[in-house]
């Protein structure tokens, strides 16, 4: 009896504690999320009303881009937590997954230890960075610059507590076998740190080739391995204190700029929320359905348009395949090609205006944001064309030829052109306000979220639901701090590298690749492939760009024709597999094995190959809108 009181009691304890930590983890969420959602509101209110006052009253707020500016760096933060909480942070999950039960549980382990250790290790120099910014004052708001460089530790120690109460979930043994393992890589390091010293720019190798892929195959994510990577080589190799670590990912984050990332992604929520994709993908329906392969046309021209509007790949797919999907299952048409199409239309459109891969770009590399939206239309065009031959051959051979669908009455294509025309208008008008000035690359996502609004509660009335708008905007914040925090971490690294002489040597053996600038293009778009495969994109743009694009200038390629050429191939790789992280997001917004495209996706992948070569070596694609 005796015993089976010890039990219960045991099992009381045991439930108490559970109750306590998932108490703790639900208050840790609304203390970091409510403040975020405030946020990303606050940002469009700003920007928004900075537009109105400049542009209608000619009287601009001269204090609203600094506001922006601080508030942005919080909400760049809070995502990043809100990112670890949500274990979002982008991650190679390819290598992890082939591992049993037991061994993926301890690389998960692994890879939230190394997250934590990072938080752990940069929390003190991101207080010293604080009080460092005390003798800053911005200039209109007169405000101390500890007020914005506060955001840092508060979002380290958020997250750092968020991924401790992760932690004590796991087992006693995994965490111990973590601790050994970095406490045996620590001192190996530090005992072998005078003999690494002397090897020069050798030491890079195990660094940021080493003990980076190491990290990231095991599933630690990328942003962090790169910060890991680097704060090992700082303690290692240098006497560089991690203060400046601290700065250069603030600086990295901080670009203006980038503020228009976490506005598009709330745009691009929005078109899905309001139904403005699918109005779209009806009209294109309506006109191009009844022929062969006429629905596989009418997933590319909804990509190309629908990436007009979000900036987001994952957004785009998300809006399309659920509308499409089921009508091309009845046609006959295969999972595998159709998560395949899906795929290949998201590589090419990865150039279509604004994408946020564009944005990232402009910030690291100085590229006018203006010349990268007028110039990306015509080469997602050409590849769009290269898909439709591809997309026509592969219809004949899938759809069922006994399945017949009669054309549409112009009765029912115009009515679906009446309902998508306020939807159609949105790119061009995001593309138009840009290009004749009347807003900044970071200000037109507020005029498209105030445009979506206005048709999500007018005219495509019961699609915004009230309950949906916080999640909406807690996954705005989310979504954007863990691209940022890449763009930050990716900053801090290509720092060190630079401090290294890696980059003079890069750029040294780049200009003297045979073939002059072709030869340089060409070896370019294979390094992106594989690059963006890895890397998962945007971390490979802002890590390389600013190492290749001076390199680039030095052949006289133009700066706008290479941009267009390294997003493309880097597009490329996100969507190949096995690595490519865009294609398996693919697979789960279709419901497809990713075994199902395997085999099917190459031949697309082969021929959107041939499209970029045209235009690598035709620059005229790039620049003719220019």
């Amino acid at each position: 009896m005796s015993a089976v009181i010890g039990m219960h009691e045991t099992a009381t304890l045991g439930e108490a504690q559970a109750l306590r930590g998932r108490w703790l983890e639900q208050s840790l969420r609304w203390l970091v999320e409510i403040p975020a959602a405030i946020a990303v509101v606050a940002e469009v209110v700003i920007l928004f009303t900075g537009i109105v006052a400049r542009g209608i009253f000619h009287r601009p707020i001269i204090w609203s881009d600094e506001l922006a500016s601080i508030l942005f760096l919080w909400l760049a933060m809070l995502g990043s937590a809100i990112a670890v909480q949500r274990s979002a942070h982008m991650r190679l999950t390819f290598f992890t997954s082939y591992l049993s039960p037991r061994a993926e549980a301890w690389a998960s382990t692994l890879a939230a230890g190394g997250v934590a250790l990072f938080l752990a290790i940069i929390l003190h120099p991101a207080l010293d960075y604080v009080e460092d910014q005390a003798f800053v004052e911005t200039p209109a708001l007169g405000w101390s610059g500890m007020v914005r460089a506060a955001a840092i530790p508060v979002g380290c120690i958020i997250a750092l507590a968020s991924i401790c109460l992760t932690l004590v979930k796991r087992s006693a043994k995994d965490l111990l076998a973590v601790a050994v393992l970095f406490a045996a890589i620590a001192g190996v390091l530090y005992l072998a740190g005078p003999s690494l010293k002397s090897l020069g720019n050798w030491n890079l190798l195990i660094f940021f080739v080493g003990l980076l892929g190491c990290a990231v195959m095991a599933g630690v994510p990328i942003a962090f391995s790169f910060c890991l990577a680097t704060v090992a080589f700082l303690l290692t190799t240098t006497r560089t204190p991690l203060l400046v670590v601290v700065g250069r990912i603030d600086e990295g984050m901080s670009s203006l700029i980038l503020l228009a990332v976490p506005l598009f992604v709330l745009l691009g929520q929005l078109v899905e929320q309001t139904g403005m994709a699918r109005v779209m993908v009806a009209f294109l329906a309506s006109m191009l359905g009844h022929i062969r392969g006429g629905l596989s046309y009418v997933m590319l021209g909804a990509m190309l348009l629908v990436s007009g509007i979000s900036g987001s790949k994952t957004a785009d797919m998300a809006a399309i395949a659920p509308v499409l999907f089921p009508e091309m299952r009845k046609r006959g048409m295969k999972d595998g090609e159709l998560v395949s199409l899906l795929a290949a239309s998201g590589a090419m459109s990865e150039t279509i205006p604004p994408s946020i891969v564009l944005i990232a770009i402009a910030s690291v590399t100085g590229v006018s944001i203006a010349a990268l939206f007028t110039a990306g239309i015509l080469p997602g065009i050409v590849l769009a064309i290269v898909l439709a031959f591809v997309a026509r051959y592969r219809a004949g051979t899938e759809e069922n030829a006994a399945v017949k669908v009669a054309r549409a009455p112009m009765s029912v294509v115009a009515k679906t052109f009446w309902a998508a025309l306020p939807a159609l208008a949105l790119p061009f008008l995001i593309r138009s306000a840009v290009v004749e000035g009347f807003a900044t690359a970071t200000e037109v996502s507020t005029i498209g979220i105030a445009y979506c609004l206005v048709l999500g509660l007018i005219i495509y009335r019961g699609s915004l639901v009230w309950k949906n708008v916080l999640p909406m905007l807690v996954q705005t914040a989310s979504l954007s701090g863990s691209i940022l925090f890449i763009v930050g971490a990716a900053s801090a690294m290509a720092w060190a590298l630079a401090q290294s002489g890696f980059s003079h040597d890069l750029a040294a053996r780049m200009a003297g690749v045979p073939g002059g600038a072709y030869g340089f293009l060409l070896i370019s778009v294979v390094a992106f492939i594989v690059l963006g495969s890895v890397l998962e994109g945007i971390p490979a743009i802002v890590l390389f760009g600013p190492l290749l694009f001076p390199v680039a200038a030095t052949f006289g390629i133009n700066e706008v024709h290479y941009a267009m050429v390294v997003i493309l191939a880097m597009g490329l790789g996100l969507f190949a597999p096995p690595f490519g992280l865009c294609y398996y997001a693919a697979c789960s917004i279709g419901g497809v094995s990713p075994d199902a495209g395997m085999r099917r996706i190459w031949i697309y992948l082969a021929w959107l190959f041939l499209g970029l070569l045209l235009i690598t070596f035709v620059p005229w694609i790039s620049l003719v809108f220019l």
